[in-house]
């Protein structure tokens, strides 16, 4: 078992906060977590593009050697 780093858990946290808000948003159009918190601000950008470098960041997690 690879050991995870605070940068794999980090990466782990927002793909799963991202994949929730995508299901909450296919459940009901209208509720968007991200949104809801952080309104549709710089801030609430920032957080999308963290979770998309994270979902990046775990292709490469997922092919990593053991």
């Amino acid at each position: 078992m690879v050991e995870k780093t605070a940068l794999d858990w980090i990466a782990i946290a927002l793909v799963v906060i991202g994949g929730l808000n995508w299901g909450l948003v296919g459940i009901s159009q209208d509720f968007n977590l991200v949104a809801l918190i952080f309104g549709y601000s710089i801030i609430a950008r920032i957080v999308y593009l963290l979770v998309g470098l994270s979902a990046l960041y775990m292709i490469y997690f997922a092919n990593k050697q053991h």
